[in-house]
């Protein structure tokens, strides 16, 4: 995993509540074992029309959206079934943090898992970003804050272990696998 410290990005605006798992990566995507490409698919019932063209009027497919890393969603996002998939189709699209006013829980620990930095911030934050979509922002993940464009920040929380892992870029098995020596000295002892 990288290191996530701070990301400077523009925002993407999808002001949907509600938005379930299988909204974010249908089911018929999750056969895939690797991540690489599943960013083409995300929304993907959402970007693409029965026969596979992009419908202009989706966010992701307007012109502004490229190369944002910052996904500025409704209340409820990430709600629905466990899968891994969607914070990996996220990721592979470029987004690398998520704002909204509530997080579903499996859905922001997979995220961490994962690099993607799920931030839950107050409703009146949330409404100044829904209404200024492309705004840049900056989210720093050591100070737990996000600042807006006219420097207002706005604290979010994240769980100290996953915040850890993703300032160091280690994952919960490579966290594991450095407390190698230290393991093997309290089981010598033991």
């Amino acid at each position: 995993m990288d290191k996530v410290t701070t990301i400077k990005s523009r925002t993407v605006v999808l002001p949907v509540e509600n938005v379930d798992t299988d909204q974010i990566i249908p089911a018929r995507f999750l056969k895939a074992t690797s991540k690489a490409g599943l960013g083409s698919k995300l929304f993907a019932d959402w970007r693409f029309a029965a026969d596979g063209a992009p419908k202009a009027d989706f966010v992701l497919n307007q012109p502004a959206a490229a190369g944002a890393a910052v996904l500025v969603a409704g209340d409820n996002f990430g709600c629905g079934s466990s899968r891994e998939h969607a914070p990996w189709a996220l990721c592979d699209y470029g987004f690398r943090a998520v704002v909204s006013t509530s997080i579903a829980d499996i859905f922001r620990n997979n995220s961490l898992k994962n690099g993607l930095v799920p931030i839950v911030v107050d409703a009146a934050t949330h409404a100044r970003l829904l209404a200024a979509p492309g705004v840049e922002v900056t989210v720093d993940v050591a100070a737990q804050t996000l600042t807006l464009p006219d420097g207002t920040k706005a604290k979010f929380p994240i769980d100290p272990f996953a915040r850890y892992c993703l300032l160091n870029g280690v994952d919960e098995l490579e966290f594991l696998l450095s407390q190698e020596a230290a393991i093997t000295a309290f089981e010598a002892k033991r």
